[in-house]
């Protein structure tokens, strides 16, 4: 087997075979030693075993996972596919197998939880895929449907046919060749889904002699199922908001041989079987599998008031389109995305498509049943004629592409195929940002990824503008808000006092007595708790605020009166509101919470950003509940079909799972300020990457071997900005430089004889940023006497030590390789000069640690720093 690995300055993976197959394998092995972590826990969310090493949280979606036989279903759908697919997702698996124990070592939840590595069968792929999408198709929302209209009425449950921040956000444009710069089309966009440690999307770069394409890969799954560009071809998609999962209500009994359930035929049998579900800490739980002519049971049983199953394409047909994966990284036209399309099952998706050739496509892709209307909106009882299956939905939508083509999780094109849908405000803002200019080029693009226009804010500040008797504090609130540009800016304090009134007034309308029953429906412990999130009434009024404000549920009156209130409580608030950014703050979800050591300090180290739901820019918060989101843009791209190399992207972390390598949170600065990485496919650049010149190697025992090189500007500024700019190396003095800037002052300090910058690698990953100088030559030597001999360092230690948190010892063995590399080199340094931050305690403790002794506080042109002096004879190295 023969298989060529590079990674690219963010650690991307780029991947070369012999053939697709052997591909396949490294692609496998690839995501085990990057993402172990989130691969097992994934494999165990599909079989409905992450309780046994995650604890009684985990239970309910164990449970869930059972009930609904995703293992089982994968197994189906693997037994189905062609032999060349299964071939191929075999080899992904034995990749995967091949990879995970170097993964699990490198990765500190294994031993956090006791979990150890499992092996993957060839259909744990399909599990995956299962288990990640059961969910988009939101059929836990037809639950609230009924609750609306069993408190409220049928006329009531319109008001609330919007989406929330658990399916939408998502945007995409196609841009054809004529309004473009280069003439060729381009295809961007940002899929909004939670931010995740590690994240859903891994960008990596996959060559055979079948193919080279590059994309955003899910771990755990072999090829490149979203989003993809193979130079002559490439494509994308959104969530198209269809509705394909049908939950039937079931009457059952119990007879001497088992389960039975009322159909339209009348009684019928039932399988059922008990599964146990092993719980750490606690005592294992008995989990029992019924499953109707209509599906599996997801919610009651057979002794209990309420029963119902749910009905999904890939159980009926045992097909979840894998066979499209192989076929789209072959693919070379749009025509060949498009047929490769039509095997397509689930998630149901809109797709952008464009070639070299001209081609362009929009349409929907997937598995839509043909039944009634009312499957799509509300629990329909099993007994009843009139729901079953009809086959299909064909054709799926499409549409031509006239200039522009936008996809927003909106009605549009996917209307007939689904019951909520997203506002259509980033569709037209998307829309109208992209008719402003004929010349887009790629770089252009990032200013529609980070648009943050809230037209859905017009509603509110309408009623506010119509209030009258409102205090002096409250008016003039309402004098700002009224002059507010409307866009939900970092730095807008106007941004966080429109969604405080809009949070208070959300509070108000949920606890307003007309929604009184359906704040009990949440608390109903017919429901399971994994389903609750979509009963909670709060988020829900939220996303429906603009419907709520103006359709007539409340009376007369009520709505004035409450956003009154909401307006005078925020004016009476003493603090001035702080900026946007600093309130809206990510907080991504972990399936270990603090398992990196660098997330332990408190949630503001993870960065604020503009946006909110309904802008493009669609950080999602709950309004009411917390202005912290954990949904937002889990990657942006821009497919350039002029010239791929060309084309960027970003993911909100970076290309490893791994807490503590350097890639792991490098590319977080540049995605927190809309900005994209370049996409490299060269692999004589991915080569010259590869290949460093070490000018100090050296094994330190119980430590690893540690490296030395010189910055290469050209190769290493992505690494270094990654580090430089976040807030915990705010001392070093880079924080708010652009990339651009970084790579100058390391071109400065690579022209010069007098200072040098180094890399240290532990193990073959760079840890660390030295870099050494000659105080006479440098500002330095203004602020103190100069002894002959004299030379200056300045340290920056990279993100926490790989395998999780800094050990003890860590720094000080760098240190002592740098130190005697410095030493050695050159007999005539007598002593070392380091000028700390005099703020920077814990810097300064570490010098003191590894021999230096204090000097006095200075005061240079950036910082007032604290000297500190090593002689040569007092290293303990010498």
């Amino acid at each position: 087997m023969s298989i060529e690995v590079h990674r690219d300055a963010w650690g991307i993976p780029h991947l070369r075979a012999c053939s697709a197959d052997e591909l396949a394998f490294a692609q496998g092995r690839n995501a085990a030693t990057d993402r172990a972590w989130q691969i097992e826990v994934e494999r165990h969310r599909s079989q409905g075993t992450t309780a046994a090493f995650l604890g009684p949280e985990a239970v309910g979606w164990d449970r869930f996972a059972r009930q609904s036989r995703l293992d089982d279903t994968a197994r189906r759908c693997f037994r189905r596919l062609d032999g060349g697919t299964r071939a191929w997702t075999t080899s992904y698996v034995d990749g995967v197998n091949a990879g995970l124990a170097e993964g699990a070592a490198r990765a500190p939840q294994f031993a956090a939880t006791g979990l150890t590595p499992g092996r993957w069968e060839p259909w744990t792929p399909l599990g995956v895929w299962l288990s990640t999408h059961i969910l988009f198709a939101g059929f836990p929302a037809k639950l609230w449907r009924e609750e609306v209209a069993r408190r409220l009425g049928d006329e009531a449950v319109g008001l609330f046919a919007t989406d929330g921040p658990g399916t939408s956000g998502s945007n995409g444009w196609l841009v054809s060749g004529e309004r473009t710069h280069s003439g060729s089309a381009i295809i961007a966009g940002d899929p909004h889904r939670f931010i995740e440690d590690p994240g859903i999307y891994q960008q990596v770069h996959l060559a055979c002699p079948d193919y080279d394409v590059v994309g955003l890969a899910v771990p755990g799954i072999p090829g490149l199922p979203h989003f993809g560009h193979a130079g002559g071809v490439a494509w994308a998609i959104t969530n198209a908001m269809a509705d394909y999962h049908d939950l039937y209500r079931e009457r059952l009994r119990r007879t001497e041989t088992g389960v039975e359930a009322l159909g339209p035929d009348g009684w019928r049998p039932a399988t059922v079987h008990a599964e146990t579900v092993e719980v750490a800490g606690a005592e294992p739980v008995q989990v029992e599998v019924i499953e109707t002519e209509r599906g599996p049971l997801v919610i009651g049983g057979a002794d209990g008031p309420l029963a119902i199953s749910l009905r999904y394409p890939p159980r009926v047909r045992e097909e979840l389109g894998f066979a499209a994966l192989p076929a789209l990284l072959r693919a070379t036209s749009v025509a060949d995305v498009d047929r490769a399309l039509d095997g397509w099952a689930e998630p149901v998706n809109v797709v952008h498509a464009a070639d070299t050739g001209g081609g362009l496509l929009h349409r929907v892709a997937g598995a839509v049943p043909l039944r009634s209307r009312d499957n799509m909106v509300r629990v329909v009882p099993a007994w009843e004629p009139g729901h079953e299956w009809l086959g299909r939905h064909e054709p799926l939508p499409r549409r031509p592409v006239d200039g522009v083509a936008v996809m927003a999780n909106g009605r549009g094109l996917a209307e007939s195929v689904g019951v909520e849908f997203a506002p259509p405000y980033r569709a037209r803002r998307i829309r109208q940002l992209l008719d402003a200019s004929a010349t887009w080029s790629a770089e252009d693009m990032a200013a529609v990824h980070t648009d943050t226009h809230l037209a859905s804010a017009r509603p509110l500040l309408e009623l506010l503008a119509a209030l009258d008797g409102l205090s002096p504090l409250a008016s003039a609130l309402r004098r700002r808000l009224l002059g507010w540009d409307r866009r939900m800016d970092a730095d807008s304090t106007d941004a966080t006092s429109y969604a405080a009134v809009r949070g208070a007034v959300v509070r108000r309308l949920a606890s307003h007595p007309v929604l009184a029953g359906l704040a009990e429906s949440v608390g109903d412990p017919s429901y399971p708790a994994l389903f609750r999130p979509w009963l909670a009434l709060l988020p829900r009024v939220a996303y429906a605020l603009e419907s709520l404000l103006t359709g007539g549920l409340f009376p007369d009156g009520d709505i004035a009166d409450a956003v009154r209130a909401a307006v005078e409580e925020v004016a009476a608030e003493a603090a001035a509101p702080a900026p946007w950014g600093e309130v809206h703050r990510l907080t991504p979800w972990q399936a270990l919470p603090d398992a990196d050591a660098d997330a332990k300090s408190g949630s503001e180290d993870w960065p604020g950003l503009a946006g909110d739901h309904d802008c493009v820019l669609a950080t999602s918060s709950v309004p009411g509940l917390t202005d912290r989101f954990s949904r937002g843009p889990s990657a942006r791209y821009v497919w350039d079909l002029a010239r791929r190399d060309d084309s960027l992207w970003i993911v909100p972390l970076g290309a490893s799972g791994i807490p503590g390598d350097p890639h792991h949170r490098d590319q977080l600065p540049l995605w927190a300020r809309g900005e994209l990485a370049p996409v490299v496919t060269d692999w004589d650049v991915l080569r010259a990457r590869t290949a460093p010149a070490y000018v100090h190697e050296q094994e330190v025992d119980g430590f690893g071997t540690v490296r030395i090189r010189p910055v290469d500007p050209a190769r290493d500024t992505d690494l270094i900005f990654g580090w430089v700019t976040q807030d915990r190396a705010r001392f070093w003095g880079m924080r708010e430089h652009s990339r651009e800037r970084v790579q100058e002052i390391y071109e400065y300090l690579d022209s010069l004889t007098t200072h040098h910058a180094y890399l240290l690698e532990r193990d073959g990953r760079p840890v660390a940023l030295f870099q050494s100088y000659e105080p006479a030559e440098d500002p330095l030597g203004e602020c103190y006497d100069v002894l002959p001999g004299d030379f200056g360092i300045h340290v920056l230690i990279g993100p926490a030590a790989v395998g999780g948190g800094r050990e003890p010892g860590f720094t000080g063995a760098l240190l002592t390789v740098f130190l005697g590399y410095l030493l050695d080199a050159d007999p005539s340094r007598r002593r070392i000069v380091a000028e700390p931050d005099a703020r920077n305690e814990r810097a300064v403790a570490r010098f003191l640690r590894a021999g230096f002794v204090l000097g006095p506080e200075i005061q240079l042109p950036v910082k007032r720093a604290r000297l500190v002096f090593l002689a040569r004879e007092a290293f303990a190295g010498a």
